[in-house]
């Protein structure tokens, strides 16, 4: 999709259907769930991007190439098993994506688009960093109520790495994916 806040709309809106359709499922066959959770999340995110950008720099630059990619999946894991659990809590809420007034020029690589999540009782602002990689626009960052998912994620790598004193490969066993 050539349009970030259609293609953030419509999988938010497709996330919400499967989550109706598949209430019950969580309690029954959880992986099962986090699976139809992953078909539609896993595609919109640049992991790769985003968990160099939680390593940080100087973990990054440290690190070998291996570890950067083992590193992609255990966060790719521990982020799609938080988002799948947080979805299971989903009751009767309301995804409603705020749209431009005017069009967005071609040439944009980055951009930001929001959307309101709607309990009910209370209203909490969503904020989806993209980036547009070749053609595709892929989130890199996501803001829920103010809190910075990409900055919470980097300072709990950096306090790991300081607390392994530097050792990726102890700072990567200890990154929980579950």
């Amino acid at each position: 999709e050539d349009d970030p806040h259609i293609f953030i709309d419509q999988n938010a809106q497709m996330m919400v259907q499967v989550l109706i359709e598949n209430k019950d499922l969580f309690k029954e066959n959880r992986n099962e769930y986090e699976n139809k959770i992953k078909e539609i999340f896993e595609p919109m995110i640049d992991f790769k991007r985003v968990a160099a950008s939680v390593m940080g720099k100087k973990y990054y630059l440290a690190s070998t190439s291996n570890q950067r990619n083992n590193f992609v999946e255990i966060f790719k894991d521990s982020l799609l098993d938080t988002y799948a659990e947080t979805l299971a809590q989903w009751e009767n809420q309301a995804i409603e994506t705020i749209f431009p007034e005017e069009a967005i020029s071609n040439n944009i690589k980055n951009i930001e688009v929001k959307q309101i999540l709607n309990t009910g009782s209370s209203k909490y602002p969503i904020s989806y960093k993209l980036r547009k990689n070749d053609q595709n626009w892929m989130i890199v960052n996501i803001i829920v109520n103010g809190v910075n998912l990409g900055l919470t994620f980097r300072n709990q790598f950096q306090a790991l790495a300081s607390n392994n004193n530097g050792d990726i490969n102890l700072t990567l066993d200890g990154w929980v994916s579950d």
